[in-house]
């Protein structure tokens, strides 16, 4: 199967997927629209939090990051007055280091994705959903920003005027992306952000018709009638759509099994879970019941 991923709710679920699915069966495509540079070195946050889960090292407090990590470099850099956008920590920046020396060498993203997989004993397949350069570019009052900027530095507060994906329009699927949407034949969209995590994946050219030949099944990120974190209810109504499990199945389009909380307000064709995944123990019941439903148990 065929796991789309964002950086935060997507991974919670692939921490109990990993636990009942073979390593070679699972495969994850992850979006690369919020990646940016920071202090000489790439990072691609979703990828990296979807690594450290499936290599069982993910800071479960925050979702992203090691778990246990220190911030020496980060704190050393603050009192010589540099302003890093994200608290990065020691082992998260050398996994930063390692991708950007390959970069700078011309090695594609989803090659030095796979070399740090390889690295962390990750065995399962993770690629990006494209090896080109899309920036997710929010419009508030205060101006143009790239999405880092709004969510980590300015805490998501600003009002959403606009969501855009500079260099979505030229960009394509990496190969990797490619070779598994034409060998799985079951595709899970998680429950990440429908706007910034999971839209700019779906908006890669060819994806969404490729998906009209798969079964699809998607979770909703909404979990009693609001997400259960991230700005997506902002982004949302920025796009035009009400923040609910309406607006995520708007975005989402057509999918053949759309799985929302069973205190979801949602009136449409759907079947009912318990979603939050607060513990491992959440994770695995509802890595479970999802697996019961597509028959994949």
């Amino acid at each position: 199967m065929l796991v789309l991923s964002g950086g935060t709710g997507t991974p919670k679920l692939l921490r109990g997927l990993k636990e009942l699915v073979l390593p070679q069966e699972l495969s994850v495509a992850v979006n690369t629209a919020e990646d940016l540079w920071i202090s000489g070195n790439y990072i691609s946050p979703d990828i990296d939090s979807v690594l450290y889960t499936l290599a069982d090292m993910i800071d479960e407090k925050r979702w992203w990051g090691i778990k246990g990590d220190r911030t020496l470099t980060h704190d050393f850099l603050l009192m010589m007055g540099v302003d890093e956008k994200l608290t990065i920590g020691d082992k998260d920046r050398a996994v930063h280091i390692f991708r950007s020396n390959l970069l700078r060498r011309g090695v594609k993203l989803s090659l030095t994705t796979e070399a740090i997989a390889n690295a962390l004993g990750v065995m399962q397949r993770v690629v990006p959903m494209t090896d080109d350069i899309v920036s997710t570019v929010i419009g508030t009052p205060e101006g143009m920003m790239h999405f880092q900027d709004f969510w980590a530095s300015l805490k998501g507060r600003p009002r959403v005027e606009s969501v855009t994906f500079t260099g979505l329009e030229e960009a394509l699927p990496c190969q990797g992306f490619l070779d598994l949407l034409e060998r799985e034949e079951t595709v899970i969209i998680g429950p990440s952000n429908p706007v910034t995590s999971i839209g700019p994946i779906l908006a890669l050219a060819g994806v969404r018709d490729r998906l009209k030949k798969k079964k699809v099944v998607a979770i909703s990120p909404f979990v009693g009638n609001k997400p259960v974190s991230g700005p997506a209810a902002k982004l949302m109504e920025a796009r035009g759509v009400p923040a609910s499990d309406e607006g995520v199945a708007a975005l989402l389009g057509k999918v053949d099994i759309f799985v929302v909380d069973g205190k979801s307000d949602y009136t449409g064709d759907c079947v009912r879970m318990k979603t939050l995944m607060r513990t491992k123990n959440e994770s695995l019941a509802m890595a479970k019941g999802l697996l019961d439903l597509i028959g994949c148990s």
